[in-house]
């Protein structure tokens, strides 16, 4: 089975199926397709499967020319049929894994998507999980349920982890240079694995096991989410001191050893940074530890919108004015620059707390035409010098390079600045309040 499938990879004759076409499997179908295989894409929403073989993308890093090009070529299917699976040779689930209400981990996605694996599982396969998930999932959940058709891991199939690392907008790391890591049940699943994600991505970085994968993973996203809660805690302790804490990072990295740089803001956002730890912590809680860093982190990060708000009140203030009745508007609503991805977005909630304060607020985004707002629509309203002038304070919570700070500052009566994004600007500076 092993050689017949590694003979398959190698002569790009193997079917790629790919269950989940999102931020992380679109891009993965688009790359493979890419180097010659033929690509089939699950999916559950019928209007991302008409979206895709329509020869359009509905995510920010892919443009529709590059999968008319597959799709023209039949390297590319998208389809609501799972029953396909049977036809596949390489597997790869890229599911969602929210938190539940209480920050348990949500794996129902990833359990549905093998379920159907497991109706169509025959010899040869490989299958692997890209979901962020906790140490032990692949093993302890995925394996019994492959292994209830009677076919052996290592012997008639392959199963392993890899962590997708997709950073979106980053146009420097993309899928093939950024090396990959993955873990399989067995050394020959490991083999397998890493095989086929040579063919795609220049370094393939083979660990012992699914568990050392899927916790390398929780690391990577650990060390930002403290570092971030960390240089979020130094900002509020700055504010307390009268000190910007933006000349104070500038001065710090200057140090050529022993320092990184992470900048504080309105909170965190993507399906990443504010999830991905709480598995890690929920894991251990099963085994009587309670990860410390882990939830101080998570509780100061998750403030930060209400920091947000307060600030601007205090900024209102000094202009003799009330958070409420005031006429708000927040600058950019997607969790990063230059994305339309609203996932966990530190905006929403700076918008509904300043609701919530009474402050009449709308928003502009360049990339996001529209939010749901408590079960209503808002839309992204035209950013003109008439709507800056009528506007009490406007808060830059998305740090959009589209934007010409310059000129908004120069319309504006007040501006919260939370991302720095008005540190060129050197007229009217009197009017712009730093986080």
């Amino acid at each position: 089975m092993f050689a017949r499938l590694k003979e398959k990879i190698e002569k790009r004759k193997a079917v790629v199926g790919i269950i989940g076409l999102g931020y992380v499997g679109l891009p993965l179908a688009v790359e493979f397709g890419d180097q010659g295989f033929k690509v089939l894409g699950f999916e559950i929403s019928k209007k991302k499967v008409e979206v895709i073989n329509s020869g359009r993308s509905d995510i920010d890093d892919i443009e529709n020319r590059q999968v008319k090009n597959l799709v023209d070529k039949g390297l590319l299917e998208a389809t609501l049929n799972f029953a396909l699976l049977k036809n596949a040779d390489c597997i790869s689930i890229c599911v969602p894994t929210p938190l539940s209400k209480t920050k348990d981990p949500d794996v129902s996605f990833i359990l549905s998507a093998v379920e159907q694996v497991k109706k169509y599982l025959h010899p040869g396969q490989l299958i692997v999980l890209e979901s962020t998930t906790y140490p032990g999932t692949t093993e302890e959940l995925i394996r019994p349920m492959l292994e209830e058709t009677g076919l052996k891991v290592g012997k008639d199939f392959f199963l392993a982890f890899s962590p997708e690392r997709v950073d979106p907008a980053n146009r420097n790391y993309i899928i093939k240079n950024t090396p990959r890591v993955v873990g399989g049940t067995t050394p020959l699943c490991s083999k397998i694995a890493k095989l086929y994600y040579q063919q795609i991505i220049k370094q393939v970085v083979a660990v012992s096991s699914t568990q050392g994968a899927e916790m390398t993973k929780l690391l990577e996203n650990t060390f930002r989410s403290v570092n971030i809660g960390l240089v979020n805690e130094v900002a509020l302790m700055c504010d307390r001191l009268k000190i910007d804490v933006w000349e104070i990072i500038e001065a710090a990295k200057t140090k050529p050893f022993g320092f990184m740089p992470f900048y504080p803001g309105p909170g965190l956002g993507g399906h990443c940074i504010p999830i991905d730890p709480h598995y890690l912590s929920w894991k251990l809680k099963s085994l009587n530890y309670y990860a410390r860093f882990i939830e101080l982190a998570g509780d100061i990060n998750s403030h930060m919108p209400e920091y947000v708000v307060e600030r601007t009140t205090r900024a209102l203030n000094q202009i003799k004015k009330t958070v409420k009745g005031s006429n708000i508007l927040v600058l950019g609503v997607a969790y990063k620059r230059d994305i339309k991805d609203v996932r966990e977005s530190p905006a929403l909630d700076v918008i509904k707390l300043l609701q919530n304060a009474g402050a009449r607020v709308k928003y502009n985004d360049p990339h996001v035409p529209s939010i749901l707002m408590n079960c209503d629509k808002m839309k992204s309203v035209r950013l003109s010098s008439s709507q800056l002038k009528k506007t009490d304070c406007v808060v830059i919570v998305t740090d959009h390079s589209d934007y010409d700070y310059d000129w908004i500052v120069k319309n504006s009566r007040l501006v919260f600045d939370t991302r720095n994004a008005c540190k060129q600007v050197k007229s009217n500076r009197r009017k712009i309040v730093k986080l």
